[in-house]
């Protein structure tokens, strides 16, 4: 269990420094020194938030289409833990790769990177998932998804600190910070290679010897399709994944977008915010430890959905606030109620789907890939919309008001399985 939960300490410090905190930053720099925030790519004439949220789009449509032809094989050939080893290995390569985007001249290169690195992330954390089952029993499984959660807050805040020290150290040197930015992204690459290794050492390896072939390869979407005949058999897992559909598409999208929010929306008094955003996250980082533990044991007091009923409200209220706000210590109050939910609703969402598996459930590949499936889908659909409410509107703030009802969406839902589920 240890080394299952370990992964997400190697694995982590993408979506802190690359997903939320250094690229977003690096990002902005690149414009500046653009002169424009607008950018042609592939005949269209973007401005730089709306282009970096359509490639995100993009690049989780790809995990859409492939996870379940993957998870077919793996279900089939007992090969999860070698596509689990070779899209952390992509993502990781990716993330080096990205040191050489040094210029908007350089866009299709770069924005390359960006795309295979957010791919070997994701299908690697779908195959990851996929073991919770394996590995832990069902009383054991809130418990151990924190776990995984906390090691990664940790793990990704430590390599940040030190990515910050790298950056700051430049003082006034804008092109020594930009170069540091840049040896952010290998150092990303190498702890995300380096710390996988004790997981890939101990967990479970199911090859079986079966050989691949072209029925296999399609199977999954057959599988796909298969599982979700059995959850509609399930009305108790049919109707937490309607929910857990509604409020993933808001977390992820705001959990995306939320460092450009911050960089377009805040008055930072005509000062760099780099500091203040780095801030906020760092924030954000360390209350998503307690957080994420705080809610294993919430959820084992008052039960799983209530649990998540009580997470969801709280992020309702924080997206009614984030639209009211422009001044940093206002951003910083958001960042730091982000922070004690964003963690607990991630480890609890997915404990919850292992809990309401059938039981004996052998193909556990197949059910994450649909979970993984849902949560992607939300995330495609939420980050195209955040992307084309701003190119329509040049303000961010209406897409906040548009992802709180999505809450309130997904907290009716979850309320009307209280009486019903045997998780409460």
């Amino acid at each position: 269990m240890n080394a299952w939960a370990f992964y997400d300490w190697a694995n982590s410090v993408y979506s802190l420094v690359i997903g939320s905190t250094i690229f977003p930053i690096f990002w902005s720099v690149l414009v500046k020194k653009n002169g424009s925030e607008f950018i042609n790519f592939l005949g269209f004439k973007l401005d730089n938030e709306s282009l970096i949220t359509y490639v995100t789009s993009a690049g989780f449509l790809v995990v859409v289409l492939i996870t379940p032809i993957l998870s077919g094989v793996a279900d089939y050939t007992g090969l999860k833990k070698r596509f689990l080893r070779f899209f952390c290995y992509l993502g990781a390569i990716s993330c080096v790769g990205m040191y050489w985007f040094d210029s908007i001249d350089h866009v299709y290169y770069g924005l390359t990177c960006y795309f295979f690195a957010l791919i070997g992330f994701w299908c690697s954390v779908a195959f990851y998932n996929s073991y919770l089952p394996d590995i832990a029993t069902v009383d054991k499984q809130d418990s151990i998804s924190a776990k995984g959660f906390s090691l990664g807050f940790l793990g990704s805040t430590i390599l940040l600190v030190f990515n910050l020290w790298m950056l700051f150290s430049q003082g006034d040197d804008k092109a020594g910070a930009f170069e540091m930015m840049k040896y952010s992204f290998i150092t990303v690459g190498l702890w995300w290679v380096v710390f996988s290794l004790y997981t890939f050492k101990h967990i479970p390896n199911f090859k079986n010897g079966k050989k691949i072939n072209k029925d296999i390869v399609w199977n999954g979407y057959k599988e796909l399709l298969g599982i979700w005949k059995l959850i509609k058999s399930n009305p108790l897992l049919k109707k937490y994944l309607g929910a857990f559909f509604s409020y993933s598409m808001a977390v992820q999208t705001i959990m995306i977008v939320a460092t450009y929010f911050g960089i377009n929306e805040i008055d930072w008094g005509g000062k760099d915010p780099k500091s203040g955003l780095i801030m906020s996250i760092l924030l954000i980082n360390l209350i998503a430890i307690p957080g994420a533990l705080g809610t294993s044991r919430l959820a084992k007091s008052i039960g799983n959905i209530k649990a998540l009923v009580l997470v969801n409200a709280i992020w309702l209220v924080v997206c009614v606030y984030a639209y009211t706000i422009h001044k940093p210590v206002e951003f910083y109050i958001t960042a730091a109620f982000v922070g004690l939910v964003m963690g607990g609703v991630q480890s609890l969402s997915r404990s919850t789907y292992s809990k309401l598996l059938p039981e004996n459930t052998v193909d556990t590949t197949s059910f994450f890939s649909f979970y993984d499936v849902t949560e992607k889908l939300g995330i495609i659909i939420g980050t195209f919309l955040y992307g084309f409410i701003k190119h329509q509107t040049g303000s961010a703030r209406l897409t906040i008001i548009f992802f709180s009802l999505f809450f309130l969406i997904g907290i009716i839902l979850l309320y009307r399985l209280i009486k019903s589920s045997r998780l409460q």
